[in-house]
Order: structure tokens, then sequence, then C-alpha cells
């Protein structure tokens, strides 16, 4: 099992080119399924959670072809199964992402229900409650989602949260279905944008995507389509807090400042100058953070998936930092880990109360999940002496060769190979 060596306390200096972001490249890889003609995706992250997504959909019969490093080309005119099995779809809950699609051309899908990162409850039933009032017929059996419509039919829903997945499955099944569809509390994340301006680029009518009511009418068909993913605003604002925690100065070039508001916001207010243009963000750190109090919420609050980075920062603050986790009930897992390294951190059920210290203390500390992975990064590049970072199999779902990037720019980081570790 691989692992990070990073010995701590070199600033930052140089330029990073941020990848695609996974959280838009999934959804749109399932989209491939609403169209029997070629789709090519460019800015494709090489990542596992990519990787598998893509194991899915050959499994049901799309041929794949890489044409770069970072473009791939796919078509779904030769489906041989409308089944996503539990030994894939379990190391990854978007691989639900599927249903829809399939439902939405073939009338029928059975996909296994997902798994992915132990950070909380991520029920599908919202997923359900949504094909159903586009009169699908769905049950849960055996560990499976089995779902049958002659055709999908517009209809009005609204959901009991705003729920990301939700609103991704519904755009993509809405757009195959007959009559119109309104998405009342949909999610506004920019990831949800992407899919519906791929899935626009592919022919359907969308309308309202980026705020709360998105209005989908349906078409007969869809065609094929050439396609950039947005650059991954969590890789971006992780890389940030990584100068922010270390010192120095960092460009970021291929990135999406327009997406990061509240990230950027958080990060200024902590003390980092920052210059953004259209595709480039500048930022430097020559003091010790502040403290910045911070509540998660969905787009455009502050993203869940950056608080635990956020943490890191706050460790090494001058004062105390509050942070109030709204979105899942299990994502301080980081929070022991983070202590080994010598952070002053309290829980109380939601909130965490964190008194920043001088300095930080290599250690040798476990990732638990995708995003905790990344704040350990964070702490153990400003920490004095060596830490050692286990299970980075999580860090890999989102960050594509994330010690090489951070190694170009000064770090001192190593990947250890599972042999050597």
């Amino acid at each position: 099992m691989d692992k990070l060596r990073i010995i701590g306390g070199t600033p930052l200096h140089g330029e990073i080119t941020i990848s695609g972001a996974k959280n838009a490249a999934l959804p749109i890889l399932c989209a491939v399924l609403l169209t029997s003609e070629p789709v090519i995706l460019r800015n494709v992250p090489a990542l596992n959670d990519v990787k598998t997504t893509i194991r899915v959909l050959e499994q049901l019969g799309v041929k794949s072809q890489w044409l770069s490093e970072d473009t791939i080309q796919l078509q779904a005119d030769e489906i041989i199964s409308y089944e996503a099995p539990y030994e894939l779809v379990k190391t990854m809950r978007a691989s639900i992402l599927v249903l829809g699609p399939l439902l939405a051309r073939f009338g029928q899908a059975k996909v296994s229900l997902p798994g992915g990162c132990a950070i909380g409850q991520r029920p599908v039933d919202q997923h359900i409650k949504g094909l159903e009032a586009l009169s699908a017929d769905i049950k849960v059996e055996h560990g499976f989602v089995v779902a049958q419509a002659e055709r999908l039919i517009g209809a009005s829903i609204r959901t009991d949260m705003v729920t990301v997945g939700g609103t991704e499955q519904f755009l993509m099944s809405a757009a195959l279905a007959k009559g119109t569809t309104v998405l009342e509390n949909a999610a506004r994340e920019p990831e949800v944008v992407d899919l519906a301006e791929l899935l626009i680029a592919m022919g359907a009518k969308i309308t309202g995507h980026g705020t709360d009511r998105i209005v989908i009418e349906g078409v007969d068909k869809l065609h094929g389509a050439d396609y950039t993913v947005v650059a991954d605003r969590i890789e971006a604002g992780t890389f940030l807090c990584a100068v922010g925690a270390a010192g120095g100065e960092i460009v970021l070039r291929k990135v999406a400042p327009q997406t990061m508001g509240a990230t950027l916001d958080k990060l200024i207010e902590a003390g980092l100058t920052i210059e953004t243009g259209e595709d480039w963000i500048r930022a430097s750190m020559n003091q010790r953070p502040r403290a910045v109090n911070i509540r998660t919420h969905e787009h455009p609050g502050f993203a869940t998936d950056m608080q635990a980075q956020m943490m890191a920062l706050n460790a090494l603050a001058t004062g105390t930092g509050v942070i109030v986790e709204n979105i899942f009930e299990n994502r301080y897992m980081h929070v022991p880990e983070l202590i080994r390294l010598g952070a002053d951190i309290s829980l109380d059920g939601h909130t965490a109360v964190v008194n920043g210290v001088e300095t930080l203390m290599g250690a040798k500390v476990m990732a638990t999940d995708l995003r905790a992975s990344a704040s350990l990064v964070i702490a153990a590049l400003a920490a004095q002496g060596e830490t050692i970072i286990d299970r980075i199999y999580h860090l890999d779902r989102g960050y594509a060769r994330m010690e090489e990037k951070l190694k170009a720019v000064g770090a001192n980081i190593e990947r250890i190979s599972g042999a050597a570790a």
C-alpha cells in the first residue's frame, strides 16, 4: 500500500496546472449513455474514480479510446448490459448516475447500491423519488436498484434537500423524457452547471442551471459532442491552502476562479494575497495564517469538500477558528490525525473548535477519506520534520499526481511504493 513521505518547512514557489474536476467528470462520463454517437471529453483527470467509471461504462458495452493523456472518446452505440454490478459500484457512489441515462434511453436499468468514502450517509432515496415522479417503476431488491419505464414522462420534482447527485440524475433522465420537467430546490454547484452545458452541447433543452429552478424540455434524441470538463475548484483550493500553510508564492494555471468565490474569500480572510485572471490564480503567503470561521453549505456557500483543508490551515493560525459541518455528519475523521501532528482541536457534534498552534510536528498518520488525505498533506508541508501518510489510495481518488505537482513547486515529498513501504 503506497504512502507519502513529506519533510515539512519548505515554502512553495512555482506554477501548478489544475486538472479537470472529478465531480464534474464522473456524471459527464455517465451522460455518454444518452446517445449512440461518439462523445469526446477533454480535460478528464487521471483519477481512480474516473477509471472505475470508465470500467462501469465498458461493462455496459461503451467503447472507449484515450486520444491523449486527458482526452477520451466514448461511444454507447452497442450496449450489451443494463446492469452495473456491485464489484465496481461498491468503491464509488457516483456509479448510481448510470441509472437515469440507462432508464431514459433503454427503458431499463439495474444498478447496485453505491459505496464511496465513509464520511456519512448519502441515501439514494431522493434519486428514486425523482425517477418515480418521471413515471419510472423502481424496486430495491437484493442490494440493487431495479428500474423500468416505457418512456420517462416530464414532471415537477422537488427534493427534500439539495442534492447534487440527484440534480445530475434528473438532468440526464429528463433530457430524453417526454414533455417538460421542472427541478425545484436544484443544486447550483459548478459541476451541475458543467453537466447541463454538456447536455446542451448534445442537443438537450435546458434552462436555469446554476439556479435552484431548472427547466428541461425533453427531446427524442441526443447527439455526440466535443466537450471540455471544467477545472477542479477543490484541487485548486487545496493547493491554495498548501501555500497558505507552508508559505511562498504559486500560480495556478487552467483554473476557474469564478467557481471558487467562497473558498477565495476565506483564504483572503486567512491572510493570503490572491490575484485572479480568467484562467489563473496567483497566491502568496509570508505570514502565519489568521484563524477563520467556516460553515459548510451548498453552493454558493463554503464547500464541504474544502472543510478539512481549511481546518489544516486553521491548525497553524493565530487565534481560534470555529468550523460547523452542515453537509455530512461524519466528516471530522481527519481530526484525530491532525491532533497527532500537534493540532489543538476539540469537537462537539457538528462543530470543531480549532485553536491555532505555532508549530506542527511530523508524525505517522493515516488517511481516512479523500479530503482528509489532503488536509494531512497540507499540515505535513508546514510541520517540522518527517510525516508519513498511510492509505493514500484515498488521495488518488481525487487528486491526479498530487506529489508530482507539489514537488514541482519545491515541496520535499515522495511516494513510497507499497513494496518499499
